[in-house]
């Protein structure tokens, strides 16, 4: 059962004295170089943070969080510390160890701000519990496992006054800076398309789910807190630490993988909102004639969507996005150079943002080099550069969110902040109307003449304010999810 939040106290509680104490500190406190040499921070002004998730990219995560040390990690919490989280325990031996984060939560009140960095279905619940407790958190992408997750994720950091940021680091590298300037210049002239692809999947995709076999259950491995809001079933092999990504209980495909990384840089320069609509085509395999397979409980391998944006201040014209999956790239626009990449090495990841007089293309806008390119039908050709020099980890995206929680909510730090749930929330929205789309394809019936029809293959047209199909009413199943007791939100 999930656990009720406890009373706070009517005194002045710690993460309270840290919002506002932090403006007056200078006034306050003897400064630390001189009490504890340059660079010193005093235990009353660390931050307590914990981890939800702390494998794999969770480590990473919680580690740079700590801003080389300067922050205190309180807690860690995994399903299972035998896996890669033992680098966790290695690095912060001090930190206390929990399997489920409601426990921990409800346990460990000094905690401040929390990483989130699971399996994407968990992601949702776990920071509702967070936040529930006025805790800060950073949350990985995507943002949630489905739509009305991120509204309620965006809706709650306002009610309560939470520090937010997505784990979308390319969000806060400074090179998206030239493609804002390129697109506020006006060079490319009135912007109407956009496409956006990648490689993913790279792990198994596309068939059926595979059978449980509980003798191969890690013995270090809590199955049960894994599953969190899922549906209860046996042991799964290999679906942890990766291979969930392509199963809908748990993961959300390609676009959850690196929609969030891609779509970000046309989303945040082109200052796009809802979705109008939503079309899709998918991949299919045949392993016998005329018999296609039907995985609706699974990704497929490939997929092409299409989304249409209305006009935003920068531009006129409503934008198509294109977005295609499992290696499938978009024609090349004639103005590139046939023997140049479009997007990044080997075109692999990328993306073009087309307008009347000339193209913008940029890798994906992760912790890879974003190598952004502007090509004008005039001749001009302007390239960013194709390493980039980071001064800290990840463009500094952790760090930052942890200098907004110590500055307070709606501080110029926190506004500042390049993935806030205020920006996260309604890209996440956008990213996922793709899986909508994919899930709705799936949809089929048996008819009058005994043949299957697949009803859900159309354009759905989308209210973004309500969340809901318009032309579809099956669609909006897809919208949420059933939740296991006791982990709903």
């Amino acid at each position: 059962m999930t656990k009720t939040n406890p009373k706070k106290p009517a005194s002045l509680t710690r993460k309270d004295f840290i919002k506002t104490t932090a403006a007056a500190s200078s006034f306050f406190f003897v400064p630390r170089h001189v009490l504890g040499g340059k660079g010193y921070t005093a235990p009353s002004d660390q931050l307590n943070l914990a981890a939800i998730g702390s494998g794999g990219k969770g480590f990473s995560d919680i580690s740079n969080a700590t801003v080389n040390g300067r922050e205190r990690v309180a807690a860690l919490c995994d399903v299972d510390f035998t896996g890669s989280a033992s680098r966790a325990t290695e690095a912060f031996p001090n930190a206390k160890r929990y399997n489920d984060y409601r426990e921990m939560l409800d346990c460990e009140s000094s905690i401040d701000a929390v990483t989130i960095s699971t399996p994407d279905h968990v992601h949702g619940p776990a920071a509702t519990y967070a936040m529930e407790r006025g805790i800060h958190v950073y949350v990985q992408k995507p943002l949630t496992h489905n739509i009305r997750e991120a509204r309620l994720l965006t809706e709650m950091a306002h009610e309560k006054g939470i520090v937010s940021q997505m784990g979308n680091q390319g969000a806060s590298n400074p090179l998206l800076n030239m493609v804002q300037e390129w697109i506020d210049s006006g060079v490319l002239g009135e912007i109407s398309d956009v496409n956006v692809w990648t490689n993913r999947p790279v792990w198994p995709q596309g068939f059926p789910m595979p059978e449980p076999d509980e003798s191969l259950k890690p013995d270090g491995l809590d199955w049960d807190l894994w599953l969190g809001p899922a549906e209860q079933r046996p042991y799964t092999p290999k679906m942890h630490p990766f291979n969930w990504r392509g199963w809908w209980d748990f993961g959300t495909g390609a676009l959850g993988d690196v929609g969030c990384h891609l779509i970000d840089i046309p989303y945040r320069t082109l200052q796009l909102g809802h979705p109008t609509d939503a079309e899709c085509s998918v991949g299919t395999i045949y392993t016998q004639m005329w018999t296609p397979e039907y995985n609706p409980e699974g990704c497929p391998p490939s997929s092409f969507i299409t989304l249409h944006f209305d006009a935003t201040p920068k531009t006129e014209s409503r934008i198509q996005m294109t977005w295609s999956d499992g290696g499938i790239r978009p024609p090349r626009p004639e103005i590139i150079p046939a023997d140049h990449d479009m997007g990044g090495p080997n075109s692999a990841n990328g993306v073009l943002i087309i307008g009347e007089n000339g193209v913008i293309t940029t890798n994906i806008n992760d912790s890879s080099p974003l190598m952004p390119k502007l090509y004008l039908k005039d001749g001009t050709q302007e390239f960013g550069p194709e390493t980039e020099e980071n001064n800290e980890p990840e463009y500094g995206h952790q760090r930052r969110w942890v200098d907004a929680c110590k500055a307070g909510f709606d501080s110029p730090e926190h506004r500042a902040l390049t993935s806030s749930f205020d920006y996260a929330g309604s890209m996440t929205e956008a990213v996922l109307m793709g899986n909508l789309a994919i899930r709705s394809y799936m949809l089929r019936r048996e008819n009058d003449q005994e043949q299957m029809e697949y009803y859900g293959r159309k354009k759905l047209l989308w209210n973004g304010e309500d969340m809901r199909v318009t032309n579809l009413e099956e669609a909006n199943q897809f919208v949420s999810r059933t939740y296991r007791k006791g982990w709903e939100m």
